[in-house]
């Protein structure tokens, strides 16, 4: 079984502070298409994009899609690699048919490795990746042009086999090389046939 990574619950015609969320249905994240802001392999001009955003309010809970067993959790952004990044994580799960997701840009994490993971389980919530006040003309143009949208996103990868977490030319979910690594996996059709209003999709 397989459901959306995003717990967003809205009800028409009412505002966030009014949500009854026990009525409240399921709302789908586009997920950006070739070219836009957030697809898989996006140009970013000195680097390309290894995943796809989904788009999501601060502290979204953000769940497994699939059964499987955390492989590794760690610090995804700091300061401390690049000023106009915020603290952030991510979890990579192993699932059982040998795919491994990659749930990046959370705010925290509720897992730990080892851990057996059921379909909709949480673990984690969706976090801010970039500190507007630390974005000048100096930060890449793509960064810039998000000075002023404060974004907060669940960034997922999936990999055949050994995801790359450290490497040269890997940072922040981003590869800094023109070809595409042989085991990452364009994420955008597996989450385009996923539901959430249905919840579960086998």
């Amino acid at each position: 079984m397989r459901i959306w990574p995003l717990n967003i619950k809205v009800q028409e015609n009412t505002t966030p502070e009014k949500v009854n969320i026990e009525n409240a249905s399921l709302k789908r994240t586009q997920v950006p298409q070739k070219g836009e802001a957030g697809s898989f392999w996006e140009n970013r001009g000195d680097r390309y994009h290894c995943g796809v955003d989904l788009y999501a309010p601060e502290s979204t809970e953000v769940v497994s899609v699939e059964r499987g067993i955390v492989a590794e959790t760690g610090l995804m952004t700091s300061p401390e690699i690049l000023p106009y990044w915020n603290p952030t994580y991510y979890v990579i799960i192993e699932q059982s048919r040998g795919l491994f997701c990659k749930y990046g840009e959370l705010a925290g994490f509720t897992v730990k490795k080892g851990d057996e993971i059921e379909p909709g389980d949480l673990i984690g919530r969706v976090g801010m990746v970039l500190n507007s006040k630390k974005i000048d003309g100096f930060c890449p143009l793509y960064i810039q042009k998000l000075k002023n949208k404060n974004p907060s996103m669940l960034h997922f990868e999936v990999w055949e086999n050994e995801p790359i977490v450290t490497h040269r030319n890997y940072l922040g979910g981003n590869w800094f090389a023109e070809e595409i690594p042989e085991n990452l996996i364009d994420p955008t059709g597996y989450l385009e046939r996923l539901d959430p209003y249905k919840s579960i999709v086998p």
